[in-house]
């Protein structure tokens, strides 16, 4: 059996690499698209005082999970004036990322509707004009800095859509664990089980090779011996560091796999219970693990490697590991009833990241 792995973005990484980012401009007008915080934190000063004239503007208003409602006024300006900038700078989370990566393709009219129509649509198909990205994650969890996708929220049509061409890589990822240091508690948490997740779905996945396991089995080693010990010390730059290069092997697992069912059951927790992304995707690891053993005998090898033994006690080890850093893991924790959670386990099976799961054609039939 043959293999492919595939991914062409050019990775960046240690403390103060952003201080590089002219040279990895070279020459090009750059916008910055950021989080509301950022300014406070000086990161907008800093940026602008590396660019000087080559900033070509700045969105700072990005807020988490980017819903369409609040991406079309900036979509559609950013494109009236499209010789502005050549390149974006997308410095934050996965929400700052995944709206510039939605910046990135230029639909011909300029609207924004005609970029949700087409994503509504579930085909492929190829931007009028783009741009260039390089992504500077300031947490450790995302993995978007690697991978071509981004999640665009629609809230009053109770949907999500899945933005993923092969124009939306980013050029650069740009990994300064310094960045890091500010995050708080909550938010390192968050991103750390969200790494954790995406290093679990590629192994359980139908879309598994055996470049992406090496990533994901690492990912996973670093994770469970670095998170606990961060969240005691949130201030430890080489913590930090370890961190963000579990979820950057984390992200290049993924890349290539995409996730898996604890995705898919992640998208509706987050649109009716309003949890955050990275607990919505993890809460449900244990369980969906806990389904995926014995599928497969090359799966269960690598997630041996990767949890070590005995795998009949590894579905409670993991839930042991998520409970003490203070995560439920059962849906009762979230006011979801047995019922309920049925019927959304069914359902997230039928996805698109459900499918790729490898218990997936057993549990939907």
């Amino acid at each position: 059996m043959s293999h492919d792995y595939f991914n062409p973005v050019r990775s960046v990484y240690g403390a103060g690499a952003l201080s590089s980012l002219p040279e990895l401009l070279a020459g090009r007008r750059a916008l910055l698209v950021t989080f509301p915080e950022a300014r406070a934190l000086g990161l907008v000063g800093r940026i602008e005082q590396l660019l000087g004239d080559r900033l070509a503007g700045v969105i700072d208003d990005v807020r988490p999970n980017p819903d369409v409602a609040e991406l079309k006024a900036t979509y559609e300006a950013f494109w009236r004036d499209d010789g502005a900038a050549e390149a974006i700078v997308a410095v934050g989370g996965g929400s700052a990322i995944d709206t510039a990566k939605a910046l990135m393709v230029g639909t011909a009219s300029g609207r924004f509707d005609d970029l949700v129509a087409l994503l509504a649509a579930g085909q492929p198909f190829v931007p009028a004009a783009t741009k260039t990205l390089i992504a500077v994650p300031t947490t450790a969890g995302t993995g978007s800095e690697v991978t071509p996708w981004a999640t665009i929220w629609d809230r009053g049509a109770q949907k999500k859509y899945s933005l993923h061409l092969n124009e939306t890589w980013p050029e650069i990822a740009l990994i300064d664990p310094a960045l890091m240091l500010s995050l708080p508690a909550s938010v390192t948490l968050q991103s750390g089980l969200d790494a954790l997740s995406h290093a679990l779905e590629s192994i359980w996945n139908v879309n598994a090779n055996p470049v992406s396991d090496t990533f994901a089995v690492a990912a996973v080693h670093d994770i469970l011996a670095t998170l606990p010990a961060l969240m005691e010390r949130l201030d430890d730059v080489d913590l930090r560091g370890r961190m963000a290069l579990a979820a950057l092997k984390a992200g290049m697992a993924f890349s290539n796999t995409r996730t898996a069912l604890a995705h898919s059951i992640s998208y509706e927790m987050t649109l009716r219970y309003g949890l955050p992304h990275g607990i919505a995707c993890s809460f449900p690891l244990a369980m969906v693990l806990e389904r995926a053993l014995g599928r497969r005998a090359d799966r269960d090898a690598v997630l041996l490697q990767a949890l070590g033994g005995p795998l009949d006690s590894a579905p409670r080890r993991l839930a042991a590991f998520i409970e003490r850093l203070g995560v439920k893991t059962r849906f009762a924790d979230y006011g979801v009833d047995e019922g309920e959670a049925e019927r959304m386990v069914a359902h997230a099976l039928t996805g698109a990241r459900g499918r790729n799961f490898i218990g997936a054609a057993t549990k939907a039939a």
